[in-house]
Formats: C-alpha cells, sequence, structure tokens
C-alpha cells in the first residue's frame, strides 16, 4: 500500500502549485463576493453619436423611399384605376424597411447609421448584474424579431388601419356611435405614445440609454462597437462613396461619347432574323404613305406610327411632310436629304428604313420631280390662275388710263 503523500507511477504528473491553488480557493471565493457588493463603473455612450445615427437612417430610408417613387411615376398602366404610389405606399414602405432591416440590424446588430458612428446594439439583458462587462452580448433571436414586429409591422398596420377609418369617414360619425369611440380612442391612445415618447427621451438625455420605448422595453442598448475608437468615426462607407462618385463621373464623361442608339441598333440586328425586323418595320404601316410623302417627317411630326394614329389622310393634306430634295435608298425608298442624311450621321450606317426595315448603306439623288397631291395641286393652280387674271385686269386698267 503506497504511503499517504506519495504518487503512484500509474497517476499523473501534478503541477507545483496544485496545492497552493486549492489553499487559496476559499480566499477567492470571499473575493468575489466582496466585488460583487462593489459599484461598478457606468458605460457612457455619446448621446450625440446616437442621435446622429438615427438621423442618417433616416435620411438613407428617405433616399431609397425617393427613388422608387421616381421608379412609379414611370409605371403608367392605362388598365389601372387607382394610383399605385398612392395605393400601395405604406406596404412599399414596409417591404423596404424589411429589406434595410434584414441587410443591417438582423445581419450585423446595427444599423447603417449606427455603424458610421461606431456605435452597435447589444442584450443589455445578460449586462445588468455586477461585473457585467467584458464582451457584449448579441441581440438574441427575439429581440431582433419583436423589434421589426413593433417598429416596421405596427408602424404599416397604424397606417393602414387609419387610412381606412379616414376613407370611410368614422371621424364624422355621431359620438355614441362605435366607430366614432374607436376612432376617438386610437387618438388619444396617439397622443398618450408621444408624450410617452417625449418622457423616455428626456430620460434618455439623462441617462444616454434606450433612444425610444421600444428600444428601453426590449432592453436593446447601444455601445460601440470599438471601444478605444469612441470618439472616432468610421470611413469606410465614406470611401465607397467616393469611390461611387468618382466611377459615376467617369461614365458621366465617356457616355456622351459612345453611340448608345448605334450599338442598340447593331445589337439587336445580330440577335433577332431579318424577317422579323422587317415584319415589325411594315407592322408600323409606313409603307401605306405615298411615295411623295417623307416617312421620317411624318414620324416625327405625329410622333406615332401610321397604324397607332390612323393619320394617313394627314400626311396627303400637308405639305410639311413632302420629299424635299428627294433621295432614294438602296432598298428603292424616297426620303428628304436632310432627313436620310441626319439618320446615316447618327446611326453610322446602322440605321433601318421605316418602310420596310432593310439597312440603309448609300443613297442616290433622284433627278425627276416629286408631283404633289392632287387636292394640293389643284388648290395651286386655282390660286395661281386668280394671279394671273389679276395681272390681265391690272394690265388692262392701265392700258385705258
Amino acid at each position: 500500500m503506497a504511503q499517504r503523500g506519495t504518487r503512484h507511477p500509474a497517476d499523473p504528473p501534478q503541477p507545483f502549485y496544485a496545492k497552493d491553488w486549492a489553499d487559496a480557493q476559499a480566499s477567492l471565493v470571499r473575493l468575489r463576493r466582496g466585488l460583487t457588493a462593489l459599484p461598478t463603473s457606468p458605460l457612457r455612450i455619446l448621446r450625440v453619436s446616437q442621435l446622429d445615427a438615427d438621423v442618417l437612417d433616416m435620411e438613407l430610408f428617405s433616399m431609397l423611399k425617393d427613388q422608387i417613387w421616381q421608379a412609379l411615376s414611370l409605371f403608367k398602366a392605362s388598365y389601372l384605376t387607382f394610383n399605385v404610389k398612392e395605393w400601395l405606399e405604406p406596404e412599399i414602405t414596409a417591404l423596404l424597411g424589411l429589406v434595410i432591416y434584414k441587410l443591417s440590424v438582423y445581419d450585423s446588430g446595427a444599423t447603417y447609421g449606427a455603424q458610421l458612428q461606431n456605435l452597435k446594439f447589444r442584450n443589455e439583458r445578460r449586462h445588468r448584474g455586477p461585473l457585467s462587462g467584458g464582451k457584449d452580448a448579441p441581440l438574441a433571436f427575439w429581440q431582433k424579431f419583436s423589434y421589426a414586429l413593433l417598429t416596421i409591422g405596427g408602424q404599416y398596420v397604424w397606417t393602414r388601419v387609419n387610412r381606412l377609418m379616414t376613407d370611410q369617414g368614422w371621424g364624422d360619425e355621431e359620438e355614441e356611435t362605435t366607430k366614432k369611440r374607436i376612432w376617438t380612442a386610437m387618438q388619444r391612445g396617439e397622443r398618450l405614445f408621444r408624450a410617452v415618447s417625449l418622457v423616455n427621451f428626456l430620460f434618455f438625455l439623462w441617462s444616454g440609454k434606450y433612444r425610444t420605448i421600444i428600444e428601453r422595453f426590449l432592453s436593446m442598448r447601444m455601445v460601440y462597437q470599438v471601444r478605444s475608437m469612441n470618439r472616432q468615426v468610421s470611413f469606410e462607407f465614406l470611401n465607397r462613396q467616393l469611390v461611387w462618385h468618382a466611377f459615376t463621373e467617369f461614365l458621366m464623361f465617356i457616355v456622351p461619347l459612345v453611340n448608345i442608339e448605334k450599338l442598340k441598333l447593331r445589337a439587336q440586328r445580330m440577335i433577332l432574323p431579318e424577317s422579323y425586323l422587317a415584319s415589325q418595320a411594315k407592322a408600323q404601316g409606313f409603307a401605306a404613305l405615298p411615295e411623295t410623302t417623307c416617312a421620317i417627317c411624318y414620324q416625327e411630326d405625329t410622333g406615332d406610327a401610321v397604324g397607332n394614329t390612323g393619320g394617313i389622310g394627314m400626311a396627303t393634306q400637308t405639305t410639311s411632310n413632302m420629299v424635299t430634295n428627294p433621295h432614294v435608298t438602296n432598298c428603292g425608298h424616297k426620303y428628304c436629304y436632310w432627313c436620310i442624311k441626319t439618320k446615316l450621321v447618327v446611326y453610322e450606317g446602322e440605321w433601318a428604313c421605316l418602310r420596310c426595315g432593310e439597312r440603309i448603306k448609300e443613297i442616290q439623288p433622284v433627278s425627276d420631280k416629286v408631283e404633289e397631291p392632287e387636292g394640293l395641286g389643284q388648290e395651286g393652280d386655282g390660286d395661281d390662275g386668280e394671279d394671273e387674271r389679276e395681272k390681265v385686269d391690272n394690265g388692262e386698267e392701265k392700258n385705258g388710263l
């Protein structure tokens, strides 16, 4: 039997400080209990940084929202009987808020404005006890879900319900009706929420914690991402903006030097078959115009194809569409020299004839005179006859004198 204090050869070796560490356990426990009673230094976060982060978030949301409204302003469908922007504004706003929230708070635990201010959210419930400093606790899933539900979903429901009540005139009902009572209760609830938000903002100015009621209710506090850079701002997004600005200026300089229309026509000619392009050209109806009418002049005057305007008679009743200084193309159709030459210069040999869709490669002057329409010719002849009769009458009067 081995004596006490001796080690059996099969036992692992013990470190030299094992006995001292075991003797110090009682003292360490008393020291930890004593430290819990001591006050901890509070974490101070600049209030101006938190408010600036909120302002940056609102500016970003406003910029993206304006871009969406500009895109929707171009969407004009004749079959829609309502304004898309006014009718779907709450849904589009909520969808945009969800996208921004997913790419910011849900993925990284901080909004874009907070990242610019070196801030992030942390789970304050994990830091309520003593000696709770150190590494910041990330947000829990229920906090992220509840924050999106209350901020984005709550705003959407409130806006949609308020619009519904306003459209149906609940505020104009009698005082004893249920609709009027619900309307009054909602108005009082809104005023109460604003009053509580004001009180919470005053507490925020005093303590520097929880900018909104929802953040206080969910224990989501903003802290520094890098505490050693508490008064420094990250320039990562600014550098990206400068690079993008320089890239856009380069595009603004280079795009006017590129003939976009020529490239578009060449791409269409490479991708689409010639038979399809010819059928599309014939479908516009320019082939039905008289030979004395310049299809380019007619298109510029009417702004549309013949089939859409139904105005073939208009082309024959005005002199502005008649061929002037006629030139014939390689496909055998006549155009004004100025019109066809302009198309060839602008599109650099890629322009297709409006009447047949064939690519125009060369033009030749026409020696014969273009005959005017019968209506215009008859009116002109009548005017010339009247002028000649006036000259004869004047001559007879002079002779008589």
